[in-house]
């Protein structure tokens, strides 16, 4: 069993930065993808970032230039730096990471608990 812990998520302003941190522990054999996903009230999940394990970003329109994603495979952690944040952004941010449990098995995915982001004056 793989746990994915969060920390970062708090209050700002529109115009302000957080940073958010996810560090994966437990039976990890692999972990190749690592992202962040978010849901506002009302709204379905969405793709905000991913990463994977050599690098290669992937961001959501309506954050790119503002967000960067990050990670260090050693630590199996992975950061999300948000700068310039918008009312919009407001959501519960959850972080993800894909694993599995053998070089010939199906990766699978592995969802932390959700930490709340709200951008507000």
């Amino acid at each position: 069993q793989v746990q994915l812990v969060e920390s970062g998520g708090g209050l700002v302003q529109p115009g302000g930065s957080l940073r958010l941190s996810c560090t994966a522990s437990g039976s990890i054999f692999s972990i190749n993808a690592m992202g962040w996903y978010r849901q506002a009230p009302g709204k379905e999940r969405e793709l905000v970032a991913v990463i994977s394990s050599g690098g290669s970003t992937t961001y959501a329109s309506g954050v790119q230039g503002r967000f960067t994603i990050s990670r260090d495979n050693a630590k199996n952690t992975v950061s999300l730096q948000m700068n310039s944040l918008k009312t919009e952004d407001t959501a519960v941010y959850y972080c993800n990471a894909r694993d599995r449990v053998s070089w010939w098995s199906q990766e699978y995915d592995i969802w932390g608990q959700g930490t709340q982001v709200t951008v507000s004056s």
